[in-house]
């Protein structure tokens, strides 16, 4: 289902004039299913979990972890046309009830809800993320990354996901 929800909203979708507030760091590739599906399950993403995305891009993380796991979702994209088309893909996928997608600046943004944090961006916005991470996010909560490390902070966990290629890191944000 998920998959015909991907492929359809974002071929309906209308592209915007609209520009985002500034360039973006990064721009939006989808990470493929069964990479999304790895993140998710090494951070064992529950019903009980707030999974953000940071670059949400299409949505797709989000939609996944609710569909899958019962999680609410927040998806944060600097890029207006692909917030829209997230909206459009978690309508289609029938969980709109328990994902948002926010147009923003995941600089600015409060993640401060989140228990679980996805990303894939890069090792220069990573590093970058650092901070913001460490200080925002409530101890306990987890943060998946897709290929890049988290400036000199070491991973918990690091494993491939199904493809054997591809690296994902986890971190838990540490008592104050």
């Amino acid at each position: 289902m998920l998959l015909i929800a991907l492929a359809g909203a974002g071929a309906a979708a209308r592209p915007t004039t609209q520009q985002p507030a500034r360039a973006p760091d990064i721009y939006f590739t989808g990470t493929p299913q069964p990479v999304v599906k790895a993140m998710l399950s090494l951070a064992r993403v529950t019903a009980d979990d707030i999974v953000y995305d940071l670059g949400s891009g299409d949505g797709r993380v989000v939609v996944i972890a609710a569909q899958t796991y019962g999680a609410r979702g927040v998806g944060i994209e600097i890029q207006p046309h692909l917030v829209e088309i997230s909206r459009q893909i978690a309508r289609a996928g029938a969980v709109a009830d328990k994902v948002t997608f926010l147009e923003g600046d995941l600089f600015t943004a409060d993640i401060s809800e989140a228990t679980v944090v996805t990303l894939w961006l890069s090792e220069g916005v990573n590093a970058r993320l650092e901070p913001k991470l460490r200080s925002e996010l409530r101890p306990g909560t987890r943060i998946v990354s897709h290929q890049f490390p988290i400036g000199r902070w070491p991973p918990d966990e690091t494993r491939h996901a199904d493809d054997d290629q591809t690296d994902l890191f986890l971190w838990t944000v540490p008592a104050r």
